[in-house]
């Protein structure tokens, strides 16, 4: 995934309810950072705006970044037509989540993921039963999380740092998985502690989103893949907007 990743953070100016992810006034302090460096880049604009909008406003449709065909990075430039938005669910707070997996079979005790026989399925590698029961619903684990399950943040986090890119070196271990994925989960998602019940409540709220132009499918790229998504997650408490974004395929350098 190195080279291939990078993340956006926006801000805006007005309270955010649940129901007004599409109409809404922004101020925008966008902070880009890639794999290898960080670019500060500050942008103001107000309007009436969907996600259309969003994307067709010319400081975001200059300045978003997405991996061009021959693995450059390059940003959006083009007539967004449509975009789908798929909420995500978000209510995970522990990465206690993931304990059902250390079960015989799949995860041995000690952290060790058990291998399997190499199979490809979407040109991704299987090698492991970890990386089986993320993908093939044949799988004998397939069940130990449920439809719901899958359908969370954390466990779609979860399983792009698993099934990595192109050339991965996987791990043998579960923790650097486990750990990566805490790491993102708790930048990118914001929680708020209830006064009385002490309890935490995640206030975030997270959108899987493709763009269309003219010709078709053109964000997160012009093709569909497990491993190519663009998130954006939206926190109404202190008004930021995550983008999180990955293309699968082979990077510039490495050709």
């Amino acid at each position: 995934m190195d080279g291939r990743i990078t993340a956006q953070a926006f801000s805006f100016d007005q309270n955010l309810k649940g129901y007004q992810r599409d109409d809404f006034l922004m101020v925008v302090t966008q902070i880009l950072f890639t794999i290898q460096r960080i670019i500060h880049l500050f942008i103001l604009f107000s309007g009436n705006l969907s996600w259309q909008a969003f994307f067709n406003h010319p400081e975001i449709n200059s300045n978003l970044k997405l991996l061009s065909s021959s693995g450059q990075w390059t940003t959006l430039n083009a007539k967004v037509k449509k975009v789908e938005a798929k909420n995500i669910l978000c209510t995970q707070v522990s990465m206690s989540f993931f304990d059902r997996l250390y079960c015989e079979g799949l995860v041995r005790e000690n952290g060790t993921i058990v291998k399997c026989f190499d199979e490809y399925h979407d040109e991704i590698l299987i090698a492991d039963e970890l990386r089986k029961v993320l993908l093939l619903d044949d799988s004998d684990h397939y069940d130990l999380f449920s439809h719901l399950d899958r359908e969370e943040f954390l466990f779609c986090i979860f399983k792009h740092l698993c099934l990595g890119g192109a050339f991965c070196q996987y791990e043998d271990d579960l923790s650097p998985y486990l750990e990566t994925t805490k790491f993102l989960y708790k930048d990118l998602v914001s929680v708020q502690k209830h006064p009385e019940t002490k309890n935490i409540n995640i206030v975030s709220t997270v959108f899987k989103v493709c763009a269309y132009d003219a010709d078709g499918l053109c964000y997160p790229t012009s093709n569909s893949h497990e491993q190519n998504f663009a998130y954006l997650i939206v926190n109404p408490l202190n008004r930021h907007i995550y983008v999180l974004y990955h293309v699968f395929g082979v990077s510039s350098f490495c050709e």
